[in-house]
């Protein structure tokens, strides 16, 4: 075990974590909501310091990441655990087994030793994924410093839930963050996560001003999130914050413990995209739907195919610079 990152000794042998904004106050034997931190006599381990239960070479585009270092591969690591229990989590074998059965399995490696993997996979980046890489910040934060030393680029792909302290100590390693807005709505997010919807919108926002480039996905639950109001409640605050934020729009199967919900039909993801762009977000994403034309990037003035994609395969790049070629316009991103 490892000291906790982040934490502050409370009356008697209690502390208070300040890791993410659950902001747990925990008493002496007992865990935050994660399930991975543990507070012992009054000092704060995470449970699952250099404990990896997954690590993969995967295409940048699978996070998904389609304007930071596209055609790349990145290096994607994750240890058990979350600070959310969503009904539909795509991972929930590894996310909530510890809040399910307390059990926290994974394997020794150091982060040095994820740094060297990276680097022997010709990686240009770490992806810190799969799970919630809040919950195991030290082990993401002390691999970033490494990787950063080396050459290597890191993205998390996270709920946003991590707190302005955590943010303010990770911002000189992480170079992008996918951010899951999960639905515009405190309910949706109290019922189905067991969280709050406003502290994501304000990381969000936070990593933008703080020079992180941001991309955003949202799952679309038929009946659940997928409400027109919802959608352009949704664009309308990316584009209060950049219209260049590429905004994912990806389509839900049933899964967990959301079997009864059918998959989400291609229109309704095509209809989510035309409220995007309507609202004026500059690239807005259709996942989840190989071939569909949502997939490619073209540039948001001159209308020019820019870089097409099947899945997670690209098929054609006409963007070198970060800049269209055929009409000057800037393309925000992360390209080199």
């Amino acid at each position: 075990m490892k000291e906790a990152y982040l934490y502050e000794k409370q009356e008697g042998t209690k502390v208070r974590c300040f890791l993410c904004s659950h902001r747990c106050l925990i008493a002496a034997g007992k865990r935050g909501i994660c399930n991975v931190r543990e507070n012992k006599d009054g000092i704060l381990y995470t449970l699952v310091y250099e404990k990896l239960i997954s690590a993969n070479v995967d295409p940048i585009e699978k996070k998904p990441f389609f304007h930071f270092l596209p055609g790349s591969t990145a290096f994607s690591v994750a240890t058990m655990g979350c600070n959310f229990h969503c009904l539909h989590c795509q991972n929930y074998e590894i996310s909530q087994m510890p809040r399910e059965t307390s059990e926290i399995p994974g394997k020794r490696v150091s982060a040095d030793e994820i740094v060297s993997l990276a680097l022997q996979n010709n990686c240009a980046s770490i992806s810190y994924t799969y799970t919630e890489p809040t919950i195991f910040f030290e082990y993401a934060y002390d691999t970033a410093v490494i990787a950063r030393q080396k050459g290597i680029k890191n993205n998390f792909v996270t709920n946003g839930y991590m707190t302005a302290e955590a943010l303010a100590m990770v911002t000189p390693y992480l170079d992008g963050a996918n951010v899951d807005l999960k639905a515009f709505s405190e309910e949706f997010y109290k019922k189905i996560c067991g969280a709050r919807l406003q502290p994501v919108l304000d990381m969000i926002a936070a990593m933008h001003t703080a020079g992180i480039w941001v991309e955003v996905t949202t799952l679309l639950i038929p009946t659940l999130n997928d409400g027109v109001d919802s959608l352009r409640d949704t664009a309308r605050f990316l584009v209060s914050v950049s219209p260049d934020i590429p905004w994912h729009i990806s389509a839900f199967y049933p899964t967990y413990q959301m079997l009864d919900k059918p998959r989400t039909a291609p229109e309704i993801i095509s209809r989510a995209r035309k409220i995007g762009m309507e609202e004026g977000l500059h690239y807005v994403y259709s996942g989840n739907i190989p071939g569909d034309e949502g997939e490619n990037t073209s540039c948001y003035h001159c209308h020019k195919l820019l870089i097409r994609r099947r899945g997670y395969r690209i098929a054609e790049n006409n963007l070198k610079t970060g800049a269209c070629p055929y009409c000057g316009t800037p393309i925000s991103g992360v390209w080199q």
